[in-house]
């Protein structure tokens, strides 16, 4: 599908929803899912997933589009399946497979040749800023690719892949990619993966217990729990306030809602940094590379606050943000490149964020570290979890998304990152030179993406 416009735009498609003859004919319990809990709130707020992928040589539509339809689309089950909001057994929502025509997800923009000869790296940002604007087509499957055959500083193309959140979360669409690519070095093999953590359980699992022969490793245990109990006791208070009165301070991150009720515009900015110097870094402070990104973060928004503030009073500004957690085990990062994913497992947690201009750079380090450790002792994510089934299984999606809002606009950053793999990867034909998720739906949002010795740091700003 080509389209043409001063910058580039999709055409307007009619939202009808379509089943095929076959799916609603039939039934086949094996066509249909039911939507996660979580899913059903990102369906509720409308939540979508951009995935902006560099590409190392020209695009060749004919040979990516073959590779979404012999790869993408037979590995993953949500691809071609739509949502039905009214189940005919419960009534609950669910997932409907149904015919894909792969065509109709394929959209080729034609650009203005002077936008694209004076600046193609803003033309890029532009288009991508633009998709933020339009609503999807609910009467086919909720993804789609643009092709941009333009070459830029970190680029020959681009491709953008816009889906939406309900199909699944960011480790979900990796291990898509993943099990859908191959190693550009050995087009043999798959992808490598990353060495598995030191921890290979979830962040509130305990050590098991010890002989009770051993008096001071048995009072250490117990000692655990009284502080597990004690944190975790302290943040669902703080939720509780989170959700009844307690907000951040309104700074330049604070989310303002637009009372005209219409889709603002967001632009997706990314930066490349060395996976290499986060490692060493790492290392250097016996710290985890979460840690070492956090405090990235923090600084790059502090300096950031300060210098377009002006602000002259350095003292420290404590802000909130939502990180969501993958809880799935965490070794099962292991197994991307033979088992897929699906849906949307995550919880989340609320995670405090300094800006301030300390004397010391790594300090934003050891305060990320700091503050990680004591919220891997409370069991924070799975009381949200527990929570945000309850809601959506008792009292419908639409309250568990009004929480969740009201979570997002008195907090001011969402903080999520997805591990990649450790080296360079050829999907559907092409090699990828950089990758950088996010997301658009919900207020101001950081995400970091980590693969091919590369860290992708991407801030959705509002225009």
């Amino acid at each position: 599908m080509e389209v043409t416009a001063n910058v580039a735009s999709p055409p307007s498609r009619p939202l009808s929803v379509r089943v095929s003859a076959e799916t609603e004919g039939a039934d086949n319990s094996t066509a249909e899912e039911p939507m996660s809990p979580t899913g059903r709130i990102l369906e509720e707020m409308g939540v979508c997933i951009v995935i902006v992928m560099g590409l190392s040589t020209p695009v060749n539509l004919p040979v990516f589009r073959s590779g979404i339809e012999t790869e993408l689309i037979t590995r993953s089950s949500r691809f071609c399946s739509i949502q039905i909001m009214d189940g005919p057994k419960d009534g609950k929502p669910r997932w409907v497979q149904t015919a894909v025509n792969v065509d109709e997800h394929i959209i080729v923009p034609t650009f203005d040749p002077a936008a694209v000869a004076s600046n193609p790296e803003k033309a890029v940002e532009d288009y991508v800023a633009m998709l933020s604007t339009l609503p999807m087509d609910r009467g086919r499957p909720l993804w789609e690719f643009h092709f941009l055959n333009l070459k830029t500083s970190g680029a020959a193309s681009t491709v953008v892949l816009r889906l939406h959140h309900s199909i699944g979360d960011a480790m979900s669409i990796m291990t898509l990619f993943m099990a859908s690519a191959c190693s550009t070095a050995d087009p043999t093999r798959l992808p490598a993966m990353p060495p598995p953590p030191r921890r290979t359980g979830a962040i509130y699992q305990q050590q098991t217990r010890p002989p009770l022969s051993l008096s001071s490793h048995y009072l250490a245990w117990v000692w655990s729990y009284f502080v597990l109990a004690w944190h975790t006791l302290v943040d669902v208070a703080l939720l509780a306030a989170t959700v009844l009165f307690l907000r951040d301070p309104r700074t330049m991150f604070t989310h303002m809602p637009d009372a005209s009720g219409s889709r603002r515009c967001k632009r997706f900015v990314h930066r490349s940094l060395s996976l290499d110097d986060i490692t060493l870094i790492k290392t250097v402070m016996n710290c985890t590379i979460n840690d070492v990104l956090v405090g990235v973060t923090s600084a790059a928004l502090s300096q950031y606050y300060f210098r377009k503030s002006g602000d002259t009073n350095t003292k420290r500004i404590c802000l909130r943000s939502i990180l969501p957690v993958n809880t799935r085990p965490i070794s099962s990062r292991q197994t991307y490149v033979t088992k897929v994913e699906k849906g949307n497992r995550l919880s989340s947690l609320i995670y405090p964020f300094h800006i301030a201009l300390p004397n010391d750079p790594l300090e934003y380090v050891r305060k990320a570290k700091r503050s990680m450790h004591r919220k891997k002792s409370s069991l924070e994510v799975k009381f949200i979890q527990v929570v945000v089934e309850f809601l959506v299984k008792y009292f419908g999606a639409k309250t568990g998304a009004f929480i969740f809002r009201l979570f997002a606009t008195r907090t001011s950053i969402l903080l999520s990152n997805v591990v990649g793999p450790s080296e360079h990867i050829t999907l559907c034909g092409h090699p990828i030179s950089f990758m950088a998720i996010t997301a658009y739906g919900q207020p101001q949002v950081s995400h970091i993406c980590s693969s091919m010795q590369n860290i992708c740091i991407l801030r959705l700003l509002q225009k």
